[in-house]
């Protein structure tokens, strides 16, 4: 087993506590705590009211003060006027705003439950989480506002465009509300209830408490070094738990500022960074592969000091690519999903600085790890077998949904991977991608990294389908650079001499882009249709 108190240094740990979470249940997490990421906020406002909190698509700055207060006339509306309460499940189908950040933070102080919808799926997808959720109130862009039938509360959320959007959602008369509100919410409160990418029927329910969030944020905080001094960007969709959590309430945590972009635009994010001084980018594989195309317009961005990445495998020629971009911005890997409230593991240091580049860093505080083979044994350092996870920002449980994946608070993440000696964590591959070719097993990861340790060889991906001799086979989309252009039979007779011949892909197609999901992941879904079209 793997803890990560004991692979932090005591100067991240030496403080951390046992505490209760209600009668049954207690967590070792760091002492002194907000009980909500709405009671974190208002601590930060009260510290530092008048330095910036948001920046919005426009350009338009929001002090911690404005966005407190605006957060209060809300909050106030939705209670009284709306109708929500403490437990209410409650819908958000929002675009990246300020009338999102004051939505979130409105809800957690009235003590609702937030269900964030992704803005890009098509209505029959969004009414069918609806219905799984239990939603009781819908909070939409105007955009979205025929998105959901069945007779439910709606508050539709006008156009931001030219001015803020929540003017008009006012009171009519002042009450007691502002001071009362919040007394009631805790710590083992649900908080979130953010659904897994996927297909409909396939995405579950993540139920995210109070105490899972706050202990998260913190671990971010300490672990990566975050201060108010950081300024983030958030370009991809905030709902998503990196938006939500790694950036979003990381920066109201610690009184930094995140500045948001409504649409992802990979141009549009280097030039932001350059023109705000952005000091903290967290992104995805998929993202850092995009801005790396416009490299070249941006030799030197001096504000810049740090990278974080997660949500899949970042491999370690990428990583040098970014560090001969920008060599003075160190590079931080995280591993973590929906479930782990964002972070599971975290690079200690400077990926480019360490012997174990590739790796997906150690165990944050508070989390315990162990590698299973498919029997439950466990397994030593360096033997490959399923992660599985548990401690104080683990979900405890899918909404309506009994799995064997959550087994006595320990999470089966289905992921494959391997810890070193050293406590350093290797994901090979998902199970579910990890590719069978008549009984000989090929990790995508792996074919995919060695692809992208070819000279002009952008980015790449690598699936099975079906084949029937073997069962499956690999097959890869690639992207290489406009100067640089390889032949399938090319590629194919390299990577033979780099790897076991069973694990070159039987075919390769040069793409453009690669297909990537609604959250930026690389959707090797979509690829495997791709070559299904072709056959």
């Amino acid at each position: 087993m793997y803890r990560g108190v004991e692979l932090w240094t005591k100067a991240i740990t030496k403080d951390m506590v046992q505490k209760k979470i209600s009668d049954q249940e207690s967590i070792l997490t760091y002492p002194d705590l907000a009980e909500s990421i709405y009671e974190s906020f208002a601590n930060t406002a009260r510290k530092f009211p008048e330095k910036t909190a948001v920046v919005d698509n426009w350009g338009r700055a929001y002090t911690y003060e404005d966005l407190h207060q605006k957060t209060e006339v809300f909050s106030r509306w939705l209670s009284q006027e709306f109708g929500i309460r403490h437990g209410s499940h409650t819908a958000v189908m929002m675009y990246n705003s300020i009338e999102f950040c004051v939505t979130f933070l409105s809800l957690n102080k009235i003590g609702a439950v937030m269900i964030p919808l992704p803005s890009k799926y098509r209505q029959s997808e969004i009414q069918s989480l609806v219905e799984k959720s239990d939603v009781e109130y819908v909070i939409v862009d105007e955009k979205f506002c025929d998105y959901v039938d069945g007779g439910l509360p709606v508050c539709v959320i006008p156009d931001g465009t030219n001015a803020y959007a929540l003017d008009g959602f006012v009171c009519k008369e002042k009450s007691a509300f502002q001071e009362k509100t919040g007394d009631c919410v805790t710590a083992s409160d649900l908080a979130l209830l953010v659904f897994t990418s996927g297909t409909t029927s396939q995405s579950k329910g993540v139920m995210i408490r109070n105490c899972q969030i706050m202990h998260a944020i913190e671990s971010y905080h300490r672990t990566l070094g975050i201060t108010e001094s950081d300024r983030a960007i958030i370009p991809i969709p905030i709902y998503l738990i990196t938006g939500l959590i790694a950036i979003f309430g990381l920066m109201m945590h610690v009184g930094g500022t995140v500045y948001l972009n409504q649409f992802f635009d990979a141009g549009r994010v280097l030039e932001d960074i350059r023109k705000y001084e952005i000091t903290f980018f967290h992104a995805s594989p998929t993202v850092f592969s995009l801005i790396l195309k416009h490299a070249d317009e941006h030799s030197s961005l001096p504000s810049l000091r740090m990278f974080a990445c997660g949500s899949s495998n970042m491999p370690p020629a990428k990583i040098r690519m970014l560090h001969s971009w920008l060599p003075d911005c160190e590079f931080r890997t995280i591993y973590g999903l929906t479930e782990t409230t964002s972070p599971a593991t975290v690079y200690p240091m400077d990926a480019n600085k360490s012997p174990y580049i590739g790796s997906s860093g150690i165990p944050i505080p508070g989390l315990s790890f162990r590698i299973l083979d498919p029997e439950g044994t466990e397994l030593p350092a360096l033997a490959q077998g399923q992660v599985w996870v548990k401690g104080s920002n683990i979900t405890s449980a899918y909404y309506k949904l009994e799995t064997d994946a959550i087994q006595d608070g320990w999470l089966n993440t289905g992921d494959i991977g391997y810890f070193n000696e050293e406590g350093y964590l290797y994901i090979v591959d998902r199970v579910k991608d990890m590719i069978n070719r008549g009984g000989e097993k090929i990790c995508s990861f792996d074919v995919e990294n060695e692809l992208l340790n070819l000279e002009g060889v952008e980015d790449a991906a690598v699936v099975g389908i079906p084949d029937e001799l073997y069962g499956e086979v690999p097959v890869a989309v690639v992207r290489c650079s406009k100067d640089n252009r390889w032949s399938e039979e090319g590629l194919r007779k390299e990577l033979k001499k780099r790897m076991a011949g069973y694990k070159v892909p039987v075919h390769i197609r040069f793409v453009d882009a690669i297909p990537v999901t609604e959250n930026m992941k690389t959707d090797k879904k979509q690829i495997r249709q791709l070559f299904d079209t072709e056959s």
